[in-house]
């Protein structure tokens, strides 16, 4: 119940506002450029990098994880 009136508190409010949906729009696309573009620039996947079957990726994740949390 609490969650339903939280919704309905900002939707009322979003829609009342001028600058809400130049506001909200500005919001999605910063978020598109983090994720999407930001993302394949300067996170690329190591592991394909690294090592070329699923079996070496999956060994070596398992070891670095054992590793550090056993430290």
């Amino acid at each position: 119940m609490k969650l339903l009136t939280f919704f309905h508190l900002y939707t009322d409010g979003f829609r009342q506002m001028t600058w809400g949906r130049i506001l909200w729009m500005i919001i999605l696309v910063k978020l598109f450029i983090m994720f999407a573009i930001l993302k394949v620039f300067f996170f690329p996947n190591l592991l394909k990098t690294l090592f070329e079957t699923d079996q070496e990726r999956s060994e070596y994740v398992s070891e670095e994880f054992s590793r550090r949390v056993c430290q």
